[in-house]
């Protein structure tokens, strides 16, 4: 992959980092917030996901399939590319690195959650709804690992997004690009919010529940 084809080829794995991938997290984000409102809450909105029509085929066309090309293409930049102190400083050259180690975690945690939630789903041995959840994550060493997944996420998504305005042209100025960092920033914080505290909810849903 080089020249023009490589160019190219990054521009798409923007593009589907964005859209459709951090569409997906978003909304799963929101759906998962339906926790801190109790039991009852999630099952009604993870239900009427369950309940749309043609669901594998939507998972496959508009989730797994960009986000296989998005986490292979991923590793290979990971592995690949290098930084440049000269030409993006040192900020930047962190928010680079940390985007490359989340993205590896994010394959590992993925798998992880898609193997403990679909696919046991799928075989029949589950149900997609809160006491799943509740089950998954009532060992404290998991409840960890996957609010570290959440992190990792939000993360890789609002400084995806950052790289996404830079590299279709959206943001070119150097003052543009910081007051996108401090938008992406923000995003951050306000996904990885709502993320952890879906997480928390399915371990101690009395706290959020009065």
């Amino acid at each position: 992959m080089a020249g023009k084809n490589e160019f190219y080829w990054r521009r798409l794995h923007s593009l589907l980092g964005v859209i459709p991938v951090g569409v997906f997290l978003v909304q799963h984000l929101v759906i998962n917030h339906f926790a801190t409102s109790g039991e009852e809450a999630f099952n009604k909105a993870a239900g009427f996901v369950e309940g749309l029509p043609f669901l594998i085929f939507l998972e496959f066309i508009v989730i797994y399939i960009p986000l296989l090309f998005h986490g292979i293409l991923g590793i290979y930049i990971a592995f690949v590319a290098k930084n440049n102190p000269i030409r993006l400083g040192w900020f930047r050259n962190w928010m680079f690195t940390i985007q490359r180690i989340t993205g590896i975690i994010l394959l590992a945690f993925i798998a992880w959650h898609v193997y403990q939630t679909r696919i046991q789903a799928a075989l029949g041995n589950a149900e997609v709804n809160f006491q799943m959840m509740e089950d998954i994550l009532s060992n404290p060493l998991v409840l960890i690992l996957y609010i570290l997944g959440i992190l990792s996420a939000t993360f890789h998504l609002s400084n995806g997004l950052w790289s996404f305005l830079v590299r279709w042209g959206i943001t070119q100025s150097p003052t543009s690009q910081r007051i996108s960092s401090w938008v992406m920033g923000v995003l951050f914080v306000v996904l990885s919010i709502i993320g952890v505290r879906a997480a928390l909810a399915f371990v101690f849903p009395d706290f959020f529940v009065g």
